[in-house]
């Protein structure tokens, strides 16, 4: 399972779609979840840290049922709490934990949706990166700063670990 993770507007969903894209194009029985999507499927799940490390478990469980049967995950969540994703990470056999690290201004100057200025507002609470906190993981197994490296790059440093 590839499991992004960053800020809102770090190019997680970006780089994971075209991930999927190739892995499906390449035959991959494979699955895209993303926050976003999942959200407007399930719209009373909330962003406190207690309902979004509720969503996250209950996605973790689900994408780590599809692994078990052979299928593999492409996931895209802000997921800024390690202790969820340390929690999804047990739940997997081969969780790749890719952490898509591009800095909050970055994220910020790149918001085509306006919501880290709504959030700095006041108008949007618990967002992430601005009144709520984001913890970078420790060791993920991939870091890609989207700064320094095209989609293009990322999608093939991510494709790598599959093996080419």
């Amino acid at each position: 399972m590839f499991w992004f993770t960053g800020l809102s507007g770090s190019g997680k969903s970006t780089i994971a779609e075209r991930v999927y894209a190739e892995m499906e194009r390449r035959g991959v029985e494979v699955e895209y979840i993303d926050g976003d999507a999942l959200r407007s499927v399930f719209p009373s799940t909330g962003f406190t840290r207690e309902q979004r490390e509720e969503h996250l478990r209950r996605t973790g469980y689900m994408a780590s049922r599809l692994e078990a049967h052979g299928i593999m995950v492409v996931a895209s969540f802000v997921s800024p709490y390690r202790e969820s994703r340390d929690f999804i990470r047990k739940l997997c056999r081969n969780f790749v934990e890719i952490y898509v690290s591009t800095p909050l201004d970055e994220c910020e100057r790149r918001d085509v949706k306006g919501l880290y200025a709504r959030a700095r507002r006041g108008e949007i609470a618990n967002f992430t990166g601005i009144d709520d906190p984001y913890e970078p993981p420790r060791h993920p197994e991939l870091t890609l700063d989207t700064r320094a490296l095209s989609v293009d790059q990322s999608v093939a440093k991510v494709l790598d670990r599959l093996g080419g």
